[in-house]
This record gives structure tokens, sequence and C-alpha cells, in this order.
């Protein structure tokens, strides 16, 4: 079967939704390799290394105006692209399909990851709003059958939009293989002697935007007797600022640190490393930090409702992700138990064997096969 993707994200992203088309890529091309597999994007990126597979081809724009156009390319003009590559499907990785997809006679298959833009619209500027509503909307309605990467996101896809729920399909995404393997200590002695580590230390990981909630960690760690350092890795936004605000109001730079520019080999080291992973955020489409630390063997903390239970597993800890005082009285939970830790990190490990790359490809694959 020939398989056609969206693969922007693949070659333009670092992060989020560029792991997920690289991920999915590879997990179809390495457990269906008989498949030829068609990365469409408007160019490919120096800075993001995605190395595919013999059965995969990745295909830019060839005509003059594609060339300088790349996002109009991406949304009206690939169309005559996929029709002339006639593909068995095409499915658009990161919540968009080509407007005009219709007149393609090829089965189309869009994942939608979240529509959080929709449950807080606050937190976004009105014209992208707009945008992504239009492009949400359009894949949502035209695509033959709609991926949604948690419960969560189906729930959301159907009163948000109307769709049919016959037509969505729920698909959990996987993380890296990297994170299902443990170190052995002079493995993480090395890693953790290059960032000067403290021996014990709660993590986060995470885009640093109001969404996430870190204010409500750093409050947490500041109202409560938690005498552990937070470490906290991830991309800043203008929500930093308040955060580093209050940081530097209270005199609390000794205790939360930051670290940029990660080597992403190195970031298993900072999970198996942690004595838990906080992660109160209010709102998320699925939220792979989440499946690392727990593939990872690291106990987790995050929000109570939402993809939260879907992701973490029944034997993480649950939290008020509004409370800075329930955000406390998670970390201490596990901070104070052996034995509570290490029942979370022995039932986490399990929980993320639901999610192995060998399992969402077939899972995928089982989607592709309900269009034929």
């Amino acid at each position: 079967m020939k398989i056609a993707f969206d693969a922007k994200r693949a070659f333009y992203n670092n992060t989020g939704l560029g792991n997920y088309s690289r991920n999915t890529i590879r997990q179809l091309s390495t457990f269906y390799p008989l498949n030829k597999y068609l990365l469409y994007t408007p160019s490919t990126a120096k800075s993001i290394r995605f190395k595919i597979s013999n059965n995969s081809r990745i295909i830019t724009p060839q005509t003059f105006t594609g060339q300088i156009f790349k996002s109009y390319w991406r949304s009206y003009l690939i169309n005559y692209q996929i029709s002339n590559d006639n593909p068995a499907l095409y499915h658009g990785l990161s919540n968009e399909l080509p407007f005009g997809i219709k007149s393609v006679k090829t089965k189309t298959v869009v994942t939608i990851h979240d529509l959080i833009f929709k449950r807080f619209p606050k937190m976004y500027k009105p014209a992208d709003r707009n945008i992504y509503d239009r492009k949400f909307r359009y894949a949502a309605e035209n695509a033959n059958i709609v991926i949604a990467v948690s419960k969560q996101t189906s729930s959301d896809i159907m009163e948000f939009y109307k769709i049919d729920i016959n037509k969505i399909r729920v698909v959990y995404q996987s993380c890296n293989p990297v994170f299902y393997k443990l170190l052995d200590e002079k493995e993480r002695a090395g890693i953790k002697k290059k960032y000067l580590l403290p021996n014990d230390f709660l993590l986060y990981i995470g885009t640093i935007e109001e969404r996430k909630n870190l204010l409500g960690v750093v409050k947490a760690l500041h109202k409560s007797k938690i005498d552990i350092p937070l470490i906290v890795i991830g991309n800043k936004t203008a929500y930093f600022d308040r955060v580093n605000k209050y940081i530097l109001t209270n005199g609390l730079s000794n205790r939360i640190l930051f670290f940029d520019n990660l080597a992403n080999t190195d970031l298993p080291v900072f999970y198996q490393s942690a004595k838990a992973f906080v992660y109160p955020s209010f709102f998320e489409g699925f939220g792979i930090p989440i499946l690392e630390a727990l593939a990872s063997g690291t106990p987790v903390i995050t929000s109570e409702g939402g993809c939260f239970s879907e992701a973490a597993g029944e034997n993480s800890v649950f939290v008020n992700p509004y409370k800075h005082e329930s955000i406390a009285e998670g970390i201490l939970k596990v901070l104070s138990s052996k034995e509570l830790r290490v029942n979370m990190i022995v039932e986490g490990r399990k929980h993320a064997l639901k999610f192995t790359e060998e399992q969402v490809a077939k899972n995928l694959m089982t989607t592709y096969e309900q269009l034929f």
C-alpha cells in the first residue's frame, strides 16, 4: 500500500507535532516495511535530524509557484501532487487537510491532537483562533476518518464540531523508545556530572506557558515544606516572565533550576534521576511527557480529570491544578513514602507498555484498513 503524509511538522518542529509526525512515520515504516510512504513537505529544515527509511520518499514542491508560495502549496496546490502520485490514503498528521482534498480520489485521515484553543480561547490571539478553527473544522468534516489522540480529544471533536462518533478513532501516541531503556548508575553519573545535577530533585518538562501551570508548581514549593529543588526543562514564552518574577521576589532562585539547550539523548537521565515528575497542566490533548516519565520509571504527579488518567494510569498521583496546596500535598505524598514510590514506578512502567511503538503502529494500520 502507498501511504502519503503531510510531513511538514516532521521536518520543521523539534517537539510536539514534530515528534508525533516523526514517530508515526518511523513506526509504520519499521513495522510495515512493505508499504511505500510519501512524505509531503514544503521543504526540509537543516536543524531537524530525521533519517528516513528506504521505503519512504520526501516530496517537495516541483513548480515555481509551489516553491515560492510554500504555505499555499501545502494548503491547496498539493492536491495536484497527491492526484498524480495516487496514494491509497493521505494522512494529515497535524490537524489539517488540504482545502479541496475531496476533489482527489484518495481516502483521507486526519489526526487532531487537541482543541485547546476552543477550551481556553483567552490564551490565544483572535486571529490565531480563527485560523485554527477554520483548518481544524474543515479537516474534521472532510476526512474519511478522524484520529483523536485521547478520549478527551474525541469528546471535544464531537462537542465543538459535531462530528459523528462513528467517524472518530482514538489512537494513542507512543514516546521515543529511548525512554523505556533504564540506564545503570554509571551511565547516569556521567550526565549528572555534566549538568551538575543535585542528588535529589523534582522534574518539570514542557513548554513554559500559562496552560501548563509551572507557576502553580513553584507556588507549591514556596508555600510548603518541600525542601528539594525543581528542575525545569522547556521552551520559554512570555509566561516565563511571570514565573521568574515570582521566583525572584520570593528568593527561590536556588530552588528552581532552569536548563536550556538540553541534548535529547540526555533527557532520559533527568527523568530516571528525578524523585518525581510534576505535571499539573490545566489541559492537554494527551501529555507525552507523562508517558516519557512512566516509561523511565519516574513517579508522576499530574492533574485530575481530562486526558490525564488516560496518559498516567490509575497508579499516578492526581491533584487539583488550580490549587497549589493540592499540588504540594501530592508532591509530599510521593516524597514521604518509599513504598508508594516503588509501587508507582512498577505500575507506571506496566502502564507505559500499553503505548509501545509496535502497538501504536498496529493500531494505526488497523485504522487505515477500515477505509477499504
